[in-house]
């Protein structure tokens, strides 16, 4: 059974510009890895115009940051996730997750992730179109 992605886009707040969340099987992931308060990444940045989102998933391995914690990722460290295609399958692999403070110990990262592509791609294709997001930035 594969996982179900759904990006939200957030309008922005008295600190930041609109940005993104990911909610996998019913589940905001961000919120769960870096805590309330914390940020996806800003929806202009992840969603670009005239250009492809970094949020497509191509046959080869990359990095992607999907949030940081209130404080900012330069202290606690990012939330980020190696995204790639294998064939009908998009995986979500080797978690990073934010840590409370530089003594702690490694927060359990999240799962693998497994999703159609077919779905993945048209939940990506639809948040690229729908930018209501633009008329508050």
């Amino acid at each position: 059974m594969f996982d179900r992605l759904e990006i939200r886009a957030l309008p922005p707040g008295p600190r930041f510009p609109a940005q993104l969340r990911f909610w996998v099987n019913g589940e905001d992931v961000v919120e769960e890895a870096v805590g309330e308060g914390g940020r996806g990444p800003y929806a202009a940045d992840a969603l670009p115009a005239g250009r492809p989102s970094p949020l497509w998933a191509t046959g080869e391995a990359r990095r992607l940051e999907l949030g940081e914690p209130d404080c900012t990722g330069r202290c606690c460290g990012f939330m980020a996730v190696v995204v790639q295609r294998f064939g009908g399958i998009v995986q979500w692999t080797d978690w990073e997750v934010p840590r409370p403070s530089p003594l702690a110990v490694d927060p359990y990262p999240p799962p693998e992730l497994h999703f159609d592509a077919s779905q993945y791609d048209a939940e990506v294709a639809r948040a690229e179109a729908d930018r209501w997001w633009q008329v508050y930035s």
